[in-house]
């Protein structure tokens, strides 16, 4: 298939997906970091100091060697490289339709990006249940495949769709208040710096800033999914999810690895996004 002869709608997938496997690659450790943290049953180690990111870091390497940081990676990439490009079509569509005349305003970008993460959160959610657990290093999963067989076989269908209200409940104002800090400081930024040399530089800079605000906004809605994706049994609504949490962590269990997830999605969206956005400039598209 020519891709210059491709729908709009196609490249923005194709640029979102190459985008994905790009960042998906580069911080999966974090991700599986910051699930290992997430899960543990117990937040310190027998000498009574706290476990954090670092530790976690060393004991996966010990004891799975250096590829162990990787350990859930396929999965990650049957979830984000179709997921990413799902969610900039489906983006790019709905700005199309609704803005094709004139920029969004702060509240129309945090619908369009509420709405776009939604289309794909729910469509991928299968995967990310599948991706979860790989990660949290309790099943003995070897293959997606083999995987989604032994859940569906052991616990049914609906078990994939585990953590669904969690993980909307994060990625819907994630993606919302991301795509409005991200486009108003490009926005803020003098134009003939915008159209620079600089500009992926300075893109990339605004990610950050968004991505930063988002992950912290958002952190408590990803433990909850985190949990109830690895043991839907105990974790079986959302709130009794919360309330279990609470109780036996405190609020500060609701912040469980929060540094290795805000330093991954502020720096994969960072990176998606600029990465996309050079894509469709040259593919002639405005993004």
């Amino acid at each position: 298939m020519d891709v210059a002869l491709a729908h709009p709608a196609l490249k923005a997938f194709m640029c979102g997906s190459l985008s994905g496997t790009c960042s998906t690659l580069l911080f999966q450790p974090l991700d599986l970091v910051k699930t290992r943290l997430q899960t543990l049953q117990n937040s310190t180690q027998p000498g009574g100091a706290r476990l954090g990111m670092l530790r976690v870091f060393i004991t996966v390497v010990r004891t799975e060697r250096l590829f162990g940081l990787w350990k859930g990676v396929s999965p990650s990439f049957v979830r984000c490289i179709p997921g990413v490009g799902i969610y900039f079509s489906t983006f790019y569509s709905l700005k199309q339709y609704f803005f094709e005349q004139r920029a969004p305003g702060a509240c129309e970008s945090v619908l369009l990006g509420a709405a776009a993460r939604c289309v794909a959160g729910v469509t991928m959610l299968p995967f990310t249940v599948i991706k979860t657990r790989f990660e949290s290093g309790q099943y003995n999963y070897s293959s997606v495949r083999g995987a989604l067989r032994s859940v569906c076989e052991k616990e049914g269908p609906r078990a994939l769709y585990s953590g669904l209200t969690a993980t909307l409940l994060r990625d819907a104002p994630f993606s919302g208040i991301y795509v409005m800090i991200y486009s108003q400081s490009k926005r803020a930024l003098p134009h003939e710096l915008g159209s620079s040399g600089l500009a992926p530089v300075l893109n990339f800079s605004c990610g950050v800033l968004a991505g930063i605000l988002a992950s912290v906004v958002t952190q408590p809605a990803d433990v909850v999914k985190t949990h109830m994706q690895v043991d839907p049994t105990r974790y079986c609504t959302t709130h009794r999810t919360l309330q279990l949490i609470y109780t036996e962590h405190g609020v500060v269990g609701f912040f469980r690895g929060a540094v290795p997830r805000l330093l991954r999605r502020t720096l994969m969206a960072a990176m998606a996004w600029t990465v996309y956005e050079e894509l469709m400039a040259l593919m002639g598209l405005k993004s």
